[in-house]
């Protein structure tokens, strides 16, 4: 058995030679790091939109949560537990009165670049999906597009966002509104001028979160010492603490998550296997992008995966 949603997708792409991995060194990179940004960087306006609108969205949730459980006479209790234990996820990962508007704002921003760039391609790096689109799609289909409240906004605000969501779930390409449509990534290896649009709108965030993350849990390793083999991400792991940043000038306080390093290990990894002029080019697109801090960003101890679990090296 393979636990997790990166795991198996990662266990079948090798078995099938990776088909949704570029070859190109750029276009590889960018797409492993918006894996990681859907992953772990868009928690908080995906926790924002399912639980701070209640009047658009309890309906749904409690459906769907209730249903995902036996039937069997503890179920509406065990449906409520879980609700009340998961409204508190906005506020773990930094959304609160005063953080919800700079939080809100940045949203929309990323929709509408997002939503440009859509309009010319149909997926993240051309014409068929990547790595990035499948870690993107975790919280924009599984909130922000299914979730009542930020679906709507995404249908109003955003009708490409919204047709990506869609097209990412049938198994054909689905790109009818596209003529002359292509069946690969962009040519020459490229990173589209629009796509890297979105990249400094989420930069915004991702960047100074991921730096004060990484000094916290470098702080909570150096006075812990965990043993090798310990759990480092979930419930039977330690929390490392909150970590502290700025944003749009309101100071955001969130939860500082070891796995978001677990997958980041994977863009670090990629760029020192690089040649030198490979990473030239690299760099030249994470600068652009204003995500370049990333691959200097790491943690003291490597994490790695051992009976279905993340734990430390």
């Amino acid at each position: 058995m393979i636990r997790d949603g990166t795991a198996i997708i990662e266990h079948f792409e090798a078995a099938l030679g990776r088909p949704s991995r570029p070859t190109g060194p750029k276009q590889r990179i960018i797409s492993a790091l918006f894996d990681v940004i859907g992953t772990d960087g868009l928690l908080r306006p995906a926790m924002h939109y399912r639980w701070n609108f209640p009047e658009d969205n309890l309906a749904f949730v409690r459906y769907h949560l209730l249903h995902s459980q036996r039937d069997t006479p503890e179920r509406s209790e065990k449906t409520e537990a879980m609700m009340n234990r998961m409204r508190h996820a906005a506020m773990i990962f930094g959304v609160t009165e005063q953080s919800q508007g700079a939080v809100e704002s940045l949203y929309l921003d990323y929709l509408e670049a997002l939503n440009a760039h859509l309009e010319h391609y149909p997926y993240l790096l051309g014409w068929r999906p990547s790595i990035g689109d499948f870690g993107l799609i975790a919280p924009m289909y599984a909130h922000l597009g299914r979730d009542p409240h930020p679906a709507t906004l995404m249908q109003q605000q955003a009708v490409s966002v919204h047709r990506w969501v869609e097209r990412m779930n049938p198994y054909d390409q689905d790109v009818p509104e596209f003529f002359n449509a292509g069946t690969d990534f962009v040519e020459d290896y490229e990173i589209p001028k629009s796509l890297m649009a979105v990249l400094r709108v989420l930069a915004e965030d991702f960047v100074p979160e991921t730096l004060a993350a990484a000094d916290v849990i470098n702080g909570w390793l150096a006075e812990n010492h965990p043993g090798a083999g310990a759990p480092a991400v979930g419930r039977l792991a330690q929390a490392p603490g909150t970590a502290s940043f700025v944003l749009r000038g309101e100071t955001i306080e969130a939860l500082a998550q070891p796995h978001r390093f677990h997958l980041l290990q994977r863009v670090q990894d990629d760029y020192v296997s690089l040649s030198e002029t490979d990473k030239v080019g690299v760099d030249a697109v994470l600068g652009q992008s204003a995500m370049g801090a990333i691959l200097e960003e790491i943690l003291s101890r490597r994490i790695e995966r051992a009976n279905n679990l993340e734990v430390w090296a």
